[in-house]
């Protein structure tokens, strides 16, 4: 590495760092002018909003914000260098546009490392704590996906349905147990509701009764609190659209995994939401090659344009990850074709942008 690239990474870090702070005091701003008026009314004090909500919503903030900061970054730098020719000189020597990218590659490279780790460990910590005082003091608190006619697959001969569940309080109302042997039913069991034990991690349903079958005829009897063991957890019946994002990889790999298990419905959604997770940090390689390419050339308007440019780009890079996560969310694509398609052809656009520009 050589005093260009040094040089060339040192501004990069120093202007992302400026446009990353500038967007998120910005972002914070409007989000506060929005719904001060709620906080006001559902009485959450200062500190809390701040402490509590802001604070941990920095992080998910500097995650979404990262690859626009980067390529703002990529614009303002590379246009600089071209504006005062620069570039021309730095050619003229003998260096080609394909070795000058390198350190713009490094620097890509390294915050895309960075946040993809952050996402991984720090972020689902921090917004699980934002989540919580948002379902506390604002209206536009994760959306249930699970709230009435729940069925779950506890093991491959028992299947339980659940009329309402009332998360608050871990309780479902209404529940039947339907136990099979081969392609007949053995067991049914149906309760006015059914409530989770910590201490045992069992669930106790109220008011049971229980009807076994044999080949000629049927045992019936009620119990009034009878004990329950299934593998099926409170988390299994009170599914957010929210989930995923407070979770680790590996706890979102394993939720994902349980929810296959227990037969529920809606699993593309959540496995969008974890793969468009792992591949977001590729956008900022992305938006290194198209910023890099994008500003090699002197444009009219200097750093304005740029600016614009940067803006309108990821705009529409960012519309089209938006437009097509519902495709993979409802199963019209697969959630991996949903989560990376949009980097892989806006990183082959990158690619022929810088092989078109001037050499």
């Amino acid at each position: 590495m050589n005093k260009l690239d040094r040089y060339i990474l040192m501004r990069l870090f120093a202007i992302t760092l400026f446009v990353l702070g500038l967007l998120i005091l910005i972002f914070i701003l409007i989000d506060f002018s929005e719904n001060s008026d709620e906080f006001a009314d559902k009485g959450a004090e200062l500190a809390e909003i701040w402490g509590r909500y802001y604070l941990n919503y920095i992080p998910e903030m500097t995650r979404l914000v990262s690859p626009v900061a980067v390529l703002v970054a990529c614009l303002i730098l590379t246009g600089q260098m071209t504006e005062r020719l620069e570039i021309t000189a730095i050619k003229a020597s003998g260096i080609s546009l394909y070795r000058l990218i390198v350190p713009y590659l490094i620097f890509g490279v390294t915050v895309a490392a960075i946040v993809s780790y952050l996402d991984a460990t720090v972020i689902p910590n921090s917004n699980a704590e934002r989540i919580a005082f948002e379902q506390q003091y604002l209206s536009k608190s994760g959306e249930r996906i699970d709230r009435g006619g729940i069925f779950r697959q506890d093991s491959d001969s028992t299947v339980v349905n659940i009329n309402f569940y009332d998360a608050s309080a871990n309780i479902g109302y209404r529940v039947t147990f339907l136990e099979f042997e081969e392609d007949k039913i053995s067991k049914i069991i149906t309760a006015n509701r059914m409530t989770w034990v910590d201490s045992t991690r069992t669930w106790v349903t109220n008011r049971a009764q229980n009807r076994i079958f044999n080949e000629n005829a049927y045992e019936e009897f009620e119990t009034e609190d009878e004990e329950i063991k299934l593998n099926i957890l409170p988390r299994d019946l009170t599914r957010r659209t929210s989930d995923i994002y407070q979770l680790t990889y590996p706890e979102a790999l394993e939720y994902i995994a349980s929810i296959e298990r227990i037969g529920a419905g809606g699993i593309s959604l959540p496995k969008v939401q974890l793969f468009s997770r792992m591949a977001y940090p590729i956008s900022i390689v992305v938006v290194c090659f198209i910023g890099f390419a994008i500003a090699t050339e002197r444009r009219k308007g200097g750093k304005g344009f740029y600016i614009a440019a940067g803006l309108s780009f990821s705009f529409i890079y960012l519309t089209m990850m938006k437009v097509i996560e519902p495709f993979g969310a409802a199963g019209t694509i697969t959630p991996e074709f949903a989560a990376f398609f949009p980097h892989v052809f806006f990183f082959i656009l990158g690619i022929f942008a810088l092989l078109i520009a001037k050499k």
